[in-house]
């Protein structure tokens, strides 16, 4: 089963460390598996705490942006990046949390002909730019955000989930990573 989830194989949850076996489970328990990035990571328990981290730091905020909203960056992010992996992961969280069974997937096939509220499409946009040609990236782009109502922090909080998932979108790409079955009817 390992070679199915990733080129580099995977560590189950009761091999890892302590501290990282007692995060995933509580993951685990909350969506009733285990999910393969953390599988796929576990080889390399210092990096896997440290992508936790970051993510939680990003992701679990209850300032700012809502938690779809946050869903909503993964799944332009990931879409315009075309990982697979987070597509289908992220895109499950996104249905739930949104409670649209056909944002994630119109947003991760074609972000600019979704059906978006202004704030949803500020939001995509600044995250596409970014996907796109960061090194471009400027003023512009901050400017329609704030025109559309997103403040300094919700802008900060698109960018870092944004450049979060690129990484992350990579590291599926480099690892082969296959999504859990699980995902697919999540939130349908």
């Amino acid at each position: 089963m390992n070679e199915d989830v990733s080129r580099f194989g995977t560590v189950e949850p009761d091999e890892l460390p302590g501290d990282l076996r007692e995060r995933i489970e509580v993951i685990a328990e909350k969506s009733g598996f285990v999910p393969n990035i953390f599988r796929a990571l576990g080889h390399r328990p210092a990096e896997l705490r440290a992508f936790l981290d970051y993510h939680d730091a990003l992701m679990d905020r209850s300032d700012g942006l809502s938690k779809a909203e946050r869903e909503l960056v993964v799944v332009a992010t990931s879409g315009a990046n075309h990982c697979t992996y987070c597509v289908v992961a992220h895109g499950a969280i996104l249905r739930i949390r949104a409670k649209d069974g056909e944002l994630a997937d119109r947003v991760a096939s074609n972000p600019w002909q979704a059906e978006l509220d202004e704030r949803q499409r500020a939001i995509v946009d600044l995250a596409l730019a970014l996907v796109h040609d960061s090194a471009r990236f400027g003023e512009r782009e901050l400017a329609a955000a704030r025109e559309a109502g997103l403040t300094e922090d919700e802008i900060w909080d698109v960018g870092a989930i944004t450049a979060l998932f690129a990484m992350s979108n990579r590291l599926a790409h480099l690892t082969a990573l296959r999504p859990n079955s699980e995902f697919y009817p999540m939130g349908r």
